[in-house]
């Protein structure tokens, strides 16, 4: 099998044609595709070696190697995203009893703790980055923003921010309200973060309690129904 770098677009190509005249390929997989590439480099790979892509890399861990669909290439190429992979990837990833739990004590805010939260978290790293995630969606239309939203974020700081609530004893993951200012710098010590940082995170969880309480109220469901969608 010939590994080809998705990124480096047509140097691949010329690397794929050398490799197959010396060694005969009987197949190939591409790497880096969690990234910006979107795999045009695969439609001439397979013309110039006459032989199959087989995977596709999506990560930097063993298991991020994913079975090649070229119709969902052809899809990710034309910018239309690549949404049957994401819904394949969520339904290997994440548990639906668990989330199905988690969805109702979201919409009652009350019930939604920090290990909640927590477990939130670690559904989405499962699934892969950020970057791949959003890789996997249209970069039209709605969506055309997101992509550009996630290279922002730094995946870093997801794991600063498990850390924060790891530091936290069950209680207070349970008791938000609490985490008074002795204990917020007892977490920040144990976490190895700021004060500021686990400030913000704590101001960051009750907005999403909020919001989450808005949206379970039967008012926000009826004004929802009520809104009428633009040009209509």
């Amino acid at each position: 099998l010939f590994v080809a770098d998705a990124m480096t677009g047509q140097d691949a190509v010329r690397s794929a044609d050398e490799f197959h005249k010396k060694l005969s390929l009987t197949g190939v997989v591409l790497t880096k595709m969690d990234g910006d590439a979107r795999g045009g480099a695969a439609l001439s790979i397979r013309q110039v070696t006459g032989q199959p892509i087989k995977f596709i890399g999506v990560g930097e861990k063993y298991d991020a190697l994913e079975p090649f669909h070229p119709d969902r290439i052809v899809s990710r190429i034309l910018g239309m995203g690549d949404i049957l992979s994401l819904i394949e990837k969520a339904e290997q990833q994440i548990d639906k009893k668990k989330a199905e739990e988690m969805a109702a004590k979201a919409m009652t805010g009350d019930g939604f703790s920090l290990e909640d939260f927590r477990d939130q978290l670690r559904q989405v790293k499962k699934m892969g980055s950020l970057q791949s995630l959003m890789g996997m969606l249209p970069s039209i239309g709605p969506f055309a923003g997101l992509q550009k939203a996630a290279d922002k974020v730094d995946e870093k700081q997801l794991g600063h921010v498990e850390a924060i609530i790891n530091s936290m004893t069950v209680h207070e993951r349970l008791h938000h309200e609490v985490i008074n200012g002795s204990r917020r710098k007892r977490i920040a010590r144990g976490s190895g973060r700021t004060v500021q940082e686990v400030n913000n995170l704590l101001r960051q969880y009750a907005q999403m309690r909020k919001m989450f309480k808005q949206m379970g109220k039967p008012s926000f469901a009826r004004k929802l129904a009520g809104m009428k969608l633009p040009g209509m």
